[in-house]
């Protein structure tokens, strides 16, 4: 066998054990393997990736695009690239800031617990030196959403307006749902009552690994800090956050229902409901392309007006 040939076959044998190492990797880590794939997708839209020094360490986010800036905040336990499907629908005459919130991702501190003004220190650092000037408005999901009310309660002067989807800053017990299942069947009940029941199912390896997570990853370092919360819930408070919101809601969700966003509209000065029929908590990745054609209405449309007092009988 001449020596090209030989080198041909070596190649070869190369390619398939990198091919199946893959398989492997993305079948053992399927979350990571999920988030590395949203990542790529990221970078192939446009956005490009930048590192800022902040007090919670240094903080990784992404840039891409040109006009009024968008800051899109990921949920707990998630990163960047939860946006990752909706990102380029988003992106035409707008500028995009998607970070790794602090703690999670390549955004530091990468262990020990994670609190509130950690999370705030980091997302003010990357807003700082991703949009230094003007006014930016934020799509929160989950623990971003629930952020998204914090800074904006803190930096109102730069805030256009806030997009809240299935999240915010009230107290809420959501019965029989642990967010650190110690086993498939934990993760199996969480992961049904976070999306539409007409969803496809989760595979059994990916509970598995949303079970590996659950012990030592962000939401189980959150929760570490659950005892320092209080002075952040904004329970019979969001009067004060007098800047237009929208709460973008995926109506399947079980974890905080359509009920929880009724609650926060009752409160704020300047709020509107918009039901996302069929999703369930993380609609930008359940049910991307209605997301991004309902938030995309959103921001092209006219900013919530005033609560309008009922008239008296």
């Amino acid at each position: 066998m001449n020596k090209p040939v030989k080198l041909l076959l070596a190649a070869a044998a190369l390619l398939v054990l990198a091919a199946v190492a893959a398989f492997l990797w993305a079948r053992m880590r399927p979350l990571a393997a999920y988030a590395a794939a949203g990542r790529r997708a990221l970078a192939k839209s446009g956005l490009e990736r930048a590192r800022v020094a902040s007090p919670a360490g240094e903080q990784s986010y992404y840039r891409g695009g040109s006009g009024p800036v968008l800051v899109l905040l990921h949920g707990a336990g998630d990163q960047a690239s939860a946006w990752s499907l909706v990102a380029p629908k988003l992106l035409p005459g707008r500028t995009l800031v998607v970070p790794d919130l602090a703690g999670h991702g390549a955004s530091a501190p990468a262990a020990g617990p994670i609190s509130v003004p950690t999370l705030l220190a980091g997302l003010s650092a990357v807003v700082d030196a991703a949009a230094p000037a003007g006014k930016v408005t934020i799509v929160g999901n989950s623990l971003g959403a629930w952020l998204a009310c914090l800074w904006a309660k803190e930096h109102p002067e730069r805030v256009e307006r806030l997009v809240l989807v299935n999240g915010g800053p009230l107290k809420h017990a959501a019965e029989g749902i642990t967010l650190l299942p110690k086993d498939r069947a934990e993760a199996r009940a969480a992961v049904e009552k976070l999306r539409d029941p007409g969803s496809i199912r989760v595979p059994d390896f990916v509970l598995d690994d949303v079970v590996r997570q659950a012990a030592t990853g962000p939401l189980a370092r959150l929760a570490a800090t659950s005892g320092e919360m209080e002075p952040f819930v904004l329970d019979g408070k969001l009067g004060g956050l007098d800047v237009p919101i929208d709460l973008l809601w995926g109506a399947s969700d079980q974890l905080l229902p359509l009920s929880y966003a009724e609650r926060m509209r009752a409160e704020l000065p300047r709020a509107r409901v918009t039901e996302l029929p069929r999703c369930g908590h993380v609609p930008q990745q359940e049910c991307p392309a209605a997301f991004a054609a309902a938030l995309g209405k959103l921001l092209d449309g006219p900013l919530p007006g005033p609560a309008v007092a009922p008239e008296a009988p």
